[in-house]
């Protein structure tokens, strides 16, 4: 726990702001756990590896905070990968990538993620490199297989 809480920590650092109409969120049915394991098995089942799979209401209980359920899932294929860093060293600070599973108020589980060409974009990464269609394309299919519709 320790090192995916570290792991995470650098992860967020380097990461580009977030504006809000470059998140993509996907609703899905089951728990946030439920959903977490859906979304591993299919970024497995697809040839990618998961590097860490972080809980941040578990993180929050060992602060005595409370957090509603929220998981994030940090992944990636270096064949997709590889080819943005190569164009670009600082999409490393965008890579691998990563979905976040969370309950929201109403108690609606939603998986939420950077559209691939706007979190490139930001790190400076040619918008016509083809590998990124191919980010969004991975990140539709494994979030569409882990909604559990």
């Amino acid at each position: 726990m320790k090192h995916a809480l570290a792991a995470l920590a650098l992860t967020l650092a380097a990461s580009p702001a977030l504006a809000d109409d470059d998140i993509i969120n996907v609703p899905a049915t089951g728990s946030v756990a439920e959903v977490a394991d859906r979304l591993v098995a299919a970024i497995e089942g697809a040839g990618a590896t998961v590097f860490a799979r972080v809980d941040h209401a578990g993180g929050g209980e060992t602060a005595e905070l409370e957090l509603a359920p929220m998981e994030l899932v940090i992944f990636g294929n270096p064949k997709l990968g590889t080819p943005a860093i190569q164009d670009n060293p600082m999409a490393g600070l965008a890579l691998p990538m990563k979905v976040l599973i969370w309950e929201d108020d109403a108690g609606a589980v939603q998986l939420s993620y950077q559209d691939p060409e706007e979190m490139l974009d930001e790190v400076g990464v040619d918008d016509d490199l083809p590998v990124i269609a191919q980010m969004e394309g991975a990140l539709k299919k494994l979030t569409g297989a882990a909604t559990g519709e």
